[in-house]
């Protein structure tokens, strides 16, 4: 399997569909919120809401517009992918292939004053973790959340946050995202992409043309190094 080795001054994660599978969550949930929104599509919102923030996916297929409302449901709604993950049978909220592996590396890198990674996610604070505690990866002293920003992904300003925190440039970073709008987050911060097939097809991941496209962590190994990490991305091709 070839194999690709570039150094980064930090690791930019993506959460849900990068580091842990919520889908069972997210699923609940917007069957929750169908009761009280009977007229949304649940199917359709599935297939294009995963990466854009819950405020923001609220305001779109509800049709909610009042600030406080939003806030309030959005805060519902992610409190309902905890609860929701686990009912009927589902599988909860739980590590993606790789995870563990890479969070062991990184393990002593996670907090300030020189942290190498950072998480960057559309959720909120709360949610973002609880979801981590949940599926066992260790909070880091850097994460962006939805109310750090004013425009959430695509637009850049996560991941350069999220840089900046680190104290780095986001031209010096590598983003790991599985969602399209998050590629697009990631390469208009000036960042390197490696997109994952978790959540999104193929077809729909090659679009948006992230530098390397692999199955998940799985195909991504690190080295931590002095000023950063070492990353290696095995590919099929």
């Amino acid at each position: 399997m070839p194999s690709t080795t570039f150094h980064v001054d930090a690791i930019l994660f993506d959460m849900d569909g990068t580091l842990v599978d919520s889908k069972a969550g997210v699923e609940g949930a917007w069957d929750v919120f169908a009761l009280s929104y009977p007229g949304i599509n649940v199917e359709n919102i599935l297939s294009s809401s995963h990466g854009v923030r819950t405020v923001d996916n609220l305001r779109i297929h509800c049709g909610i517009t009042d600030p406080t409302e939003l806030q309030k449901e959005a805060e519902r709604f992610e409190q309902a992918i905890v609860t929701s993950s686990t009912a009927n049978g589902r599988t909860g909220i739980v590590l993606l292939p790789g995870v563990k592996a890479a969070m062991d590396e990184l393990a002593s890198t996670r907090t300030l004053p020189t942290p190498s990674w950072a998480i960057c996610t559309s959720a909120t604070r709360d949610y973002a973790t609880n979801a981590l505690r949940l599926a066992g990866v260790p909070v880091p002293d850097v994460m962006v959340v939805a109310e750090d920003v004013e425009q959430g992904k695509p637009f850049p300003d996560p991941y350069l946050l999220g840089a900046k925190k680190c104290g780095v440039k986001a031209e010096n970073c590598v983003v790991f995202e599985d969602a399209p709008t998050g590629v697009r987050s990631g390469q208009a911060a000036g960042s390197k992409t490696i997109g994952f097939l978790t959540s999104h097809s193929r077809q729909q991941m090659e679009a948006v043309k992230p530098d390397f496209l692999v199955q998940d962590m799985s195909c991504v190994t690190f080295k931590v190094v002095e000023h950063g990490v070492d990353v290696t991305v095995h590919t099929e091709d």
